[in-house]
């Protein structure tokens, strides 16, 4: 599966009160989830994010408490695709269970600037900066991870096998 979009780019230790914060878990209307994403960050993120478009985020993406919420809020802007040098694995397992692609690359990506054109291939792990040609090699998707992601979740991935 092959993914193109702009990068979002934010730093280390971006995690879930900064996703998402805390006053807005009352709610599961993904619109209302989208409108405050990375607000402890970004203010109006969601304004900024076209459909596809990729975060890129640095070491301990996700961390702090366990919230479906997060990865929800963040797949309702449009995003993508997380990328990150690693990710907490409370978050980790919430986004694929909801459907929402993460790659853990192990090289610098410093380089990678926000609104930097990227594609980046799910099966094989290989992200691309479209204007300047420059590889990246993340770690590939499990098989059975990518089939959660094609069945749009675990749940759907669930109800298609008849559970």
């Amino acid at each position: 599966m092959i993914i193109r979009g702009n990068a979002h780019v934010f730093g280390n230790d971006i995690d879930t009160d900064v996703i998402i914060p805390a006053r807005y878990l009352n709610t599961f209307d993904h619109d209302e989830l989208a409108k405050h994403a990375m607000e402890g960050v970004e203010a109006d993120f969601y304004k900024k994010v076209t459909k596809g478009d990729i975060i890129v985020g640095g070491s301990n993406f996700g961390s702090g408490s366990s919230r479906e919420h997060a990865p929800i809020a963040i797949m309702a802007t449009g995003i993508s695709l997380v990328i990150a040098r690693s990710f907490a694995r409370i978050f980790y397992r919430n986004a694929f269970n909801i459907g929402l692609p993460l790659l853990e690359v192990n090289e610098d990506i410093d380089s990678i600037k926000t609104g930097t054109p990227l594609e980046v291939n799910l099966d094989t792990g290989l992200i691309k900066e479209l204007l300047t040609n420059k590889v990246y090699n993340a770690t590939p998707i499990p098989e059975f991870m990518q089939e959660l992601l094609k069945a749009g979740g675990l749940m759907n991935y669930m109800e298609k096998r008849g559970h």
